[in-house]
Parts: C-alpha cells; structure tokens; sequence
C-alpha cells in the first residue's frame, strides 16, 4: 500500500495519507498540484480586476473621457461586487446542478463578455454594465475554485492546495496594477483599454482549458456515478484503473465521499426530517444561528477593515495623506499589493501553529492603530503636506503596516473560520452566506469611499480604525478558537450538539457503507 493509514484505539477512527505534505507533497502529486494551480487562475480573474481599476480610475484619458464624480465613480466600482453577489449565490446551485467543470465554463464565459464590454465601452454605462457581467462571473469563480481544488486534493495537501487560491488573488492583484501603471502614460484611450482587455487571457484559458481538468469526483459521487469517480480518483491520485481497484486508500477515500454525501443530503433535509426547514432555514436555527453568525461576521470585519478601499482606490487615499506626484503615489500604492502578497507567506506557513484568535486579536489591533495614527496625521497636517514630508511618509508606513497586519491576519482566515465552525452537514450553505456576507460589505465598501474621502478623508480613516477595533472586541470576546479542535469542544464552545450529531449519523453511515469493514480488515493486515 503506497502511503500510510493510522488506526486508533477505539478502532474505526482513523487517518491517512497518500505521502508526504509540504513541497515533497506537491510535487510528488504533481497531477493534482497542476489542476490546483490551473484552476487557480479564477482566483487571479478576481485579484486582477481589484488590482487594475486603482490605476485606471486615475489615469488622464479615463478621466478626460469621462469626468466621474464621487459617487459616479464608487458605482462603477462597487457594481462589480453586487454581479459577484449573484454570481456566488448562483454558483453553488450551478456547480450541483451542472458540474463544477460546466460551472467554471460559464462564469468564465460571463467573465469574457463582462472583460469586452469594460476594454471596448464607448460611454459609461457600457463600462458599468461590463463590470456587473464581469462581476458575476468573477463572484462565480470566487466560489467554485476553492470548491473544485477542496475536492479533487488529496487530504494531506487540502491546505496547501487551497492556499493557492489565497496566493493566486494576491498575484492577480500585483500584477492587475503593475500591468495599469505600466501603460498609464499611453496617449490616447488605449492606457486604460489594454490593461482591462488582458483581462480576457485568464478568462479565454479557463474558458478553454476546463474541460481538460479531470471531473471532481465528489460530483460524480453526488450524481452516483461510483465507476466514473474512480477513474477520476485513480487519474488524481496517478494510479491506473487496475491499481486503483486494488488500492485501499482509493477504496476508503471513495467510501469517505460517499459518507460525507449522504451526511449532507441528511443536512439539508433531503431524506430525512429534521427540525424542520431547508438548509438555508436551518442556518437560523438556535442550534446554528451563533455559527452563522460568525461566519457573517467574519466577513464583515474583514471587508470594514478597509482593505479594498486601499486596493480599489490607493492612488486617490495617497493623495489625501501628502504624496506628491502620480508617480510616487503609484508606487506606494502598488507596494501595498506586493506587502499582502509576502504577508500571506507566513499565514499559510504558521496558522495552525499560532492560533485563529490570536491571530484575529493582534492584527485588529494592529489595523485599528495605524487608521487612527493616519486619520491624526490626516487632520494635523492635510493643509500643509509639503512642509512635513516625514509625516507624509509615516502614514505611508502606517499604510504598509495595516497591509501586513491584514495579510497576516483577517486576510486568510476570513476564508478558513467559517469552514470551520459549520459541521458538515450546514458548512456549503454556511460559507455561501459567509461569502455572500463579503460581497455585500465588499459592494458597500467600494460604494461610499469616493464620497466619503471627498467630505472627510480623516473622518474616513477613523471609521475604518472604529471597525478595526470593534473587531478587537468581537474577535476576543465571540470568536472560538477553532484551530486543532475537535467537534465536541466547538460544539461546548457553542453550548450546541450539532457537531456531535454530525459525529453519530457519521458513524452510522460509515458502518453501512463499509468503512469500519474495510478500516478493520487494513488494521489486521498491518498486525
């Protein structure tokens, strides 16, 4: 048996592994590392688009074209988030319905006309209507990326995996702006139409390269085609038919679908009757209204922290603290991309070993100040910048410490806490409204900063630095530690028992389908 398989005492609980994690892992599941990666490309779609409109919304024939005001210009930004409202919802009715390889198709299709309407508007509302298409698609992928590259991992690599998610939004960013400020100074309306029509080369490969990705095996699972999922599986995990039918781990990772299927169809009432409501009803249900919560939550402090008002609208926040020159301002303001982007290297390297709360107390801390240290630089110097350059540059220092605060801090975890305090029969629908819950705060964020800086730009920062800090509080005295935890110490976290419930039906279904046989007849073998 090529990996390992580790029984307990009790002997049906188990884990195993096909080799080693880390990057001995990935490369030695190159198969599975190589549709990652591609699949990634969703992620970079939506980092792309954050990152590009910072330049454009400022570049000279942009604005000669069009002279937007505050609020003209929050719309056209915010639109995109509203399109990605829908299209997460909608995404995860179309990956069940459809397959999340048709799913990816579609939003990245949704994704290409939304990249041709923005590059080729000839007035304004072709380029709003451009970001709301666009948007839906990128809402789309922003779900079924992650969703596709959870279920085709092996378990020893899942977290890895899906942190090039993580990694493939903050490269989109990076490379969304560089791209922006390098055509910047193209005479003519090409400077902004270049860098939004690159935007057709993430979408066009996905659009024709999807369909070479090996179907999710949980899908085929769901849709009860056992033989298909594991040929899918065998090809994964780089096995052949013959080998994969004689292969334990293969077995028992297809029997682990199969259990975890029928758990969910039970979460959500399809086959049994359980208090009551679909699964979206049963979200508010008193035995999971605090999960919800905190999932909702999340979100909305990691959007209210303001960091995509820093990516959306960087150039124009710089400005408001002193910086003089396009140049210059550009510069910082792509350097906050590239901060998050090696801010998020030890988050994914160190997040289980230091903790989700902790983690989520000292960053807000961290984000409060440095709002509230530039809203007070703000204010003492915003009528005489040129006379104090080092308080200019000391705000641009609070800037890049609130980024790698964020990166280190609410940026990752806002994606790993509400996996992890759903069980599994309520965790699909759970992180859908947790995602839904981001756009929505995302939409607003992007609406009313424009408006917000253009009255009060001190005033701005001390919202964001209020929010910071009610996050502080909320994520010291509300938020569970959820790392390393088994299921019933969150539910006693919760005072709840769904967790444990889970556990038992689990169980049951593992006894029916086999996977206490199978797991016995391996241990006995290895005696």
């Amino acid at each position: 048996m090529a990996g390992s398989l580790t029984v307990n005492a009790d002997g049906h609980s188990y884990s195993y592994s096909y080799g080693p994690s880390g990057i001995t892992g990935l490369f030695r599941n190159r198969y599975a590392t190589g549709c990652a990666i591609f699949a990634s490309i969703g992620g970079l779609s939506f980092g792309y688009d954050q990152g590009v409109i910072a330049n454009v919304l400022v570049m000279k024939d942009f604005l000669a074209r069009w002279p937007i005001n505050p609020w003209e210009k929050g719309l056209m930004t915010a639109v995109l988030e509203l399109g990605a409202l829908f299209g997460a919802l909608a995404s995860g009715v179309l990956a069940d319905k459809y397959s999340r390889r048709h799913s990816i198709f579609l939003a990245s299709v949704m994704f290409c006309i939304g990249s041709g309407l923005q590059s080729g508007a000839r007035n304004l509302n072709d380029l709003i209507i451009g970001r709301a298409v666009g948007g839906f698609g990128v809402g789309a992928l922003s779900m079924l990326s992650p969703l596709y590259m959870a279920e085709i991992s092996p378990p020893e690599l899942r977290g890895s995996l899906i942190a090039i998610e993580q990694l493939g939004i903050v490269l989109g960013v990076v490379f969304g702006f560089w791209t922006g400020f390098l055509t910047r100074n193209i005479d003519s309306s090409a400077s902004w139409r270049i860098p939004l029509a690159l935007q057709f080369l993430p979408g066009i490969s996905l659009c024709l390269g999807c369909f070479l990705l090996p179907p999710s095996p949980r899908f085929l699972v769901l849709r009860g085609r056992l033989d298909d999922a594991m040929r899918s599986l065998a090809k994964l995990r780089l096995r052949t038919l013959e080998e994969a039918a004689h292969d334990p781990l293969i077995q028992l990772e297809l029997l682990e679908m199969q259990v975890d299927t029928a758990l969910v169809r039970r979460g959500t009432g399809r086959g049994t009757k359980d208090h009551g409501g679909d699964g979206w009803s049963k979200l508010f249900h008193p035995k999971y209204r605090d999960r919800t919560l905190i999932g909702v939550m999340m979100m909305f402090f990691q959007q209210w922290s303001g960091i995509n008002a820093l990516l959306y609208y960087g150039p124009t926040l710089l400005r408001n603290i002193g910086l003089n020159g396009d140049k210059v301002t550009l510069l910082v303001s792509g350097g906050v991309g590239i901060v998050q982007a090696i801010a998020v290297i030890p988050a994914i390297l160190y997040l289980d070993k230091w903790g989700r709360k902790p983690l989520l107390k000292g960053g807000s801390a961290i984000m409060a100040l440095s709002h509230f240290l530039i809203a007070m630089l703000i204010r003492q110097f915003e009528d005489d910048w040129s006379s104090h350059p080092a308080a200019a540059w000391l705000a641009v220092t609070c800037v890049y410490t609130f980024t790698a605060a964020y990166g280190v801090s609410y940026g990752p975890i806002g994606w790993v806490l509400p996996s992890e305090v759903f069980p599994l029969s309520m965790r699909s629908k759970g992180v859908s409204l947790s995602t839904a819950s981001n756009w929505i705060n995302n939409f607003f964020i992007g609406f009313i900063t424009p408006p917000m800086m253009e009255n009060s730009p001190a005033a701005t920062f001390i919202i964001f630095a209020c929010a910071c800090f009610a996050g502080y509080l909320w994520s010291s005295r509300v938020v569970p530690e959820t790392a390393n935890v088994s299921l019933e110490e969150i539910d006693a976290m919760f005072s709840s028992s769904a967790g444990q419930e889970d556990s038992r039906i689990k169980f049951e279904l593992e006894r029916e389908l086999g996977v206490h046989e199978l797991i016995g007849n391996l241990a006995a073998n290895c005696d």
